[in-house]
């Protein structure tokens, strides 16, 4: 084997320019194809931090309340009931909370929009709101600067409100502006209540726009609900790869407490809201789904990205694949009188034949770990650098502010391993074509 490495390093060598420019084009792709996994696991990256902040637990117990079969509610009665047997039978969960969910009109002196308030406990919500990020004054308010003005611990005073800044953009105010929430109760009547903004938030996808922060117990008076009544009680656990053992064995052990679960459906509870009048049955129902069903609409964006990335680089792939096989007849062609030489003195068709695939498999190896490399190293650098997105609609897909590419040693080697063999591949053909060369042919087309 090192006879081989060291003639195909030498054939290498001597044809500079069409090793050159095959390895450029060869790592040029490889570094694309880190890139793109970099960005697609910022992008999975970003879709956990948003579900499990803002939208969902690893594990969620949420419930329906229906007064009549037409009507449904996002509601919970005896939350700390379901809380206790929650913790009680999950017992690896390191936080368990619950939050309330609303649907209410957002009004300013400017402007007004719809939103879902979400109630929490501020007091067990620690986690949350360290992981808000205040936004800069300017990406919400014409004329502002780089100040990021606000507190989140205010939210924990009677009367504020978190917003984010898609949301405060469009009502035109900031911190310390005051703003009316108008909600619906359950029975009808329409209540409202003034608040005060205490911080504006860095915006975290398309969810954000119309999710609101307030105390619980602010919602629980707009809609006079009991105060033991929420929406869903949120487990996070210290593994989220055991979410699925979780749920299971939640699904499993509720009803023995004498709770109704409805059928599992990975779909977020907004969504579920549109269908669930339709189902004939009244009373409260337990509602279990794990971070991705929250996020299950989100993952058009992943699926999207996957597809374009898959055609770009096949694409690219196609044209690599050509070339290797037209460098390689090339350089069989002007080797058929070496490689008669060697069959003449003895040389096995299967050493030939290995020549020339360690020639190709040394290029694609060399050519790939450098362009893999080279696209982390680019990757991690936007990273760092945290460059700001200023298109609306590219954050709503990308769910964050910034650019965040996520590059690792496990892209770097899929890239070699993916390009190495296509390499090795793509010389096959030409290998075996030099292999079946009679000793006597190669050495008449020299003469």
């Amino acid at each position: 084997m090192g006879i081989y490495l060291l003639v195909a390093l030498r054939n290498l060598l001597q044809a500079r320019r069409r090793t050159f420019l095959l390895g450029a084009a060869l790592s040029m792709v490889a570094a694309l194809l880190v890139f793109l996994l970099a960005l697609a696991q910022g992008l999975s990256d970003n879709m956990v931090r948003y579900a499990t902040t803002v939208a969902s637990g690893h594990v969620n117990v949420g419930g329906f309340y229906k007064l009549s079969p037409g009507d449904v509610a996002p509601l919970l009665q005896d939350a700390s009931k379901v809380r206790e047997i929650v913790r009680k039978e999950v017992p690896e969960a390191m936080t368990i909370v619950d939050r309330l969910h609303g649907w209410a009109k957002l009004v300013s002196e400017s402007g007004s929009m719809w939103t879902s308030p979400t109630g929490i406990d501020p007091a067990e919500e620690g986690q949350l709101l360290s992981m808000l990020e205040l936004a800069e004054e300017r990406s919400y308010r014409a004329g502002g600067g780089d100040a990021r003005p606000g507190d989140f611990s205010k939210l924990a005073e009677p009367g504020h409100i978190i917003l984010f800044a898609s949301q405060a953009k469009k009502l035109e105010v900031g911190v310390g502006d005051a703003i009316t929430v108008v909600a619906e109760t359950e029975r009808g009547a329409t209540n409202s209540a003034d608040f005060i903004v205490a911080a504006v938030a860095e915006d975290m996808g398309m969810m954000t726009q119309w999710t609101a922060f307030v105390t619980k117990q602010a919602l629980i008076d707009i809609y006079r609900t009991d105060a033991d009544t929420t929406s869903k009680v949120l487990v996070y656990l210290d593994d989220i790869g055991r979410t699925d053992e979780v749920l299971a064995r939640l699904q499993k052990v509720l009803p023995s407490y004498g709770y109704t679960i409805l059928d599992h459906q990975a779909a977020p509870f907004w969504q579920k809201i549109e269908q669930l009048p339709n189902e004939d049955w009244t009373g409260l129902r337990l509602d279990l789904t794990t971070w991705e069903d929250e996020a299950s609409f989100l993952e058009w964006v992943l699926t999207a990205f996957d597809g374009i990335s898959f055609f770009l680089i096949a694409v690219l792939l196609l044209v690599i694949v050509i070339g290797i096989v037209n460098t390689m007849f090339m350089t069989v062609r002007e080797r058929t009188g070496e490689v008669g030489t060697l069959r003449a003195i003895g040389m096995g068709r299967r050493r030939v034949l290995a020549m020339f695939l360690t020639e190709a498999l040394l290029l694609g190896l060399a050519a790939s770990t450098l362009g893999g490399l080279v696209g982390a190293a680019l990757a991690s650098g936007l990273d760092a650098a945290a460059l700001t997105i200023d298109s609306d609609a590219a954050r709503m897909v990308l769910l964050s502010d910034t650019i965040h590419l996520s590059a690792s040693a496990r892209h770097v080697l899929a890239a070699v391993a993916i390009f190495t063999v296509v390499t090795g591949l793509s010389a096959l053909y030409p290998a075996l074509r030099a292999a079946r060369m009679r000793p006597v042919t190669a050495i008449q087309h020299v003469s």
